[in-house]
């Protein structure tokens, strides 16, 4: 899947990966695609409530093994 722009959060903890994720999302115009790949285990009910409340479209949520997440985001 083609991607405009990448955000490596693993290793940090709630709430980083989400406010990274806002900030980065902010750079991006509507309809381009942001993939984060985090090691927080929330992370797969939190990036769903960030979809669902800012309008933007969860496209991947996905444990790609070994304790990592990564997700695929397309700006509203």
């Amino acid at each position: 899947m083609m991607v405009d722009l990448e955000l490596d959060a693993r290793g940090l903890r709630c709430p980083l990966p989400i406010l990274r994720t806002k900030k980065a999302l902010a750079t991006l115009h509507s309809g381009q695609r942001l993939r984060v790949r985090t090691t927080d285990p929330g992370s797969m009910k939190d990036f769903s409530a960030f979809a669902r409340q800012s309008g933007n479209v969860l496209e991947v949520a996905r444990e790609t093994g070994e304790g990592e997440y990564e997700f695929v985001l397309v700006r509203r």
